[in-house]
């Protein structure tokens, strides 16, 4: 979904993609994963391995905190440099799949939530390649549906085509302009 906002001119900042960054090889944040988890978590090339690491994290909740404690800093500074770095006039959407999670959710001018039924995610998951006892693993790790619900301001349905999805981006991205437009002059447009 925010690639499609993207798509409209949106200025995205993926916190995904930033903790893929953190934890590349030769960096900090891969440093710190091997020294508290082990050699075991970099594959041959050296890189993290990441299936090994998320069977460790999401089958115990003190070894997730642990990861969490080492990444978590590294990405909020690195998503600061970049939300920094975004145009005056940006509308910045922060992709955050954890953001219940991490209590940070009162931070944001506005908070959209993309749910789809847990059936249909646990399949988009197994079509990206990951067994389902770890899929469910990770979605227990997660907020559930109704704490999400709990904190979105915009709710939006992930569950039917791309098209339906596609038309109510359509529908988001002209409330973000209307309401980045009446803001008054220097404030800071919804994220």
């Amino acid at each position: 979904m925010s690639e499609l906002l993207v798509g409209y001119g949106a200025y995205l900042v993926d916190a995904d993609r930033i903790a893929r960054e953190v934890v590349e090889p030769g960096s900090e944040g891969l440093a710190a994963v091997v020294a508290a988890f082990g050699p075991a978590m970099l594959g041959p090339d050296g890189a993290l391995d990441r299936a090994a690491l998320g069977q460790v994290v999401f089958a115990d909740e003190t070894s997730r905190r642990r990861l969490e404690s080492i990444t978590h800093p590294l990405i909020r500074a690195t998503m600061e440099r970049r939300i920094a770095a975004a145009p005056a006039d940006a509308i910045v959407i922060h992709d955050v799949p954890l953001l219940v999670e991490g209590g940070s959710h009162g931070g944001y001018d506005l908070v959209l939530v993309v749910e789809a039924p847990r059936e249909l995610r646990l399949e988009r998951l197994a079509r990206r390649g990951l067994p389902r006892d770890q899929a469910e693993a990770r979605m227990a790790a997660q907020a559930t549906d109704e704490r999400r619900r709990a904190v979105a301001d915009i709710l939006i349905d992930n569950g039917g085509s791309i098209d339906d999805l596609g038309a109510r981006v359509r529908e988001v991205w002209q409330e973000l302009l209307r309401r980045r437009d009446a803001a008054p002059a220097g404030a800071a447009g919804p994220a």
